[in-house]
């Protein structure tokens, strides 16, 4: 009786394990059925398609891995995109991800009054129009009327060239990608600022640590983890860019300077190169090997974050 009544229970627990993995399967299923149709298999296809040359009316003609060659040993314009992409970048990014942690710090500070307020101005940004946002940045980065060139003439010094300038240019795009992400970044600090248990900070006063010495011996290392994640989604982010160059030339320069990252390509970023081969010259083969050469350098920057976050917690 004793050894049917165990072989009972367990019969039981094995099927309430059963039954948990059951369910689990179960919640987890939309997701992935979703992420399947909308995010796995457009992937798959994208590959299939890079191996063809096709304008997408027309048959498909296969030409293996040429679009690949053509891309990395004989087409300048990509790996002026290429360099774009990470100038961009790194004009912004760096720049973000530090007054973010800054801002967040101060913010974080009892004494600060209004703090609801603050982060509200200094989210708007991200949640405002980007055809709105890119309009005024048209305006103050004008070439004429612009309220940059205004305050330049008032110095004494020459007007610059917003629309024409490759680093002007690159600098004025920049501008705007930092000013748009800097309240997303801001808010992703402070959840991780609040994170930080005030022990420690009580025990440091203790002890007689400067608020200088708390914040390089406390909140940074504590904040580590946040800050590369922040960097991450910037950088996955900033390594996309297309919205932000192209609506900002569109109302500087119009749609055709717009479709070619300016009138010397000085802003012509990665996805807008895809965009442009795929869109306006119906090369949807070797857009969609420039799409794949871009997930390669995103998931390599990722691996890359992703061990550097590991070696910095060991």
């Amino acid at each position: 009786m004793e050894r049917k009544r165990r072989g009972g229970q367990a019969a039981r627990r094995f099927n309430q394990r059963i039954s948990d993995h059951i369910s689990g399967y179960l919640y987890t299923l939309p997701f992935f059925a979703i992420f399947m149709v909308f995010g796995f298999y457009p992937m798959l296809y994208t590959i299939y398609i890079s191996l063809f040359k096709w304008d997408m009316l027309g048959d498909r003609t296969f030409v293996g891995l040429r679009n690949y060659r053509l891309l990395l040993t004989d087409d300048p314009l990509f790996w002026k995109s290429i360099g774009n992409t990470f100038l961009i970048w790194f004009e912004s990014v760096p720049f973000q991800i530090l007054f973010a942690i800054l801002l967040a710090v101060l913010l974080n500070q009892a004494f600060i009054k209004g703090k609801g307020v603050f982060r509200f101005f200094i989210f708007l940004p991200n949640i405002t129009s980007l055809v709105a946002v890119s309009l005024i940045f048209a305006n103050v980065f004008g070439v004429k009327y612009g309220l940059f060139n205004y305050l330049l003439t008032l110095l004494g010094l020459d007007r610059l060239d917003w629309a024409g300038d490759s680093w002007a240019t690159q600098l004025a795009v920049a501008a705007l990608v930092f000013w748009r992400y800097l309240g997303f970044h801001m808010v992703i600090q402070l959840a991780g600022l609040q994170s930080i248990p005030g022990d420690l900070y009580e025990a440091a006063t203790i002890d007689g640590a400067s608020k200088g010495q708390q914040f390089f011996r406390i909140t940074i290392p504590m904040l580590t983890p946040t800050i590369m994640f922040s960097t991450l989604i910037a950088t996955t982010g900033g390594l996309q860019l297309f919205t932000e160059p192209f609506t900002f030339m569109s109302d500087l320069s119009g749609a055709v300077a717009a479709v070619n990252g300016g009138t010397n390509n000085q802003v012509l970023t990665v996805v807008m190169y895809l965009y442009k081969t795929a869109f306006t010259d119906h090369a949807f083969g070797y857009s969609s090997a420039i799409a794949n050469l871009l997930l390669i350098i995103i998931v390599i920057f990722a691996l890359f974050n992703s061990l550097l976050v590991g070696k910095l917690r060991r």
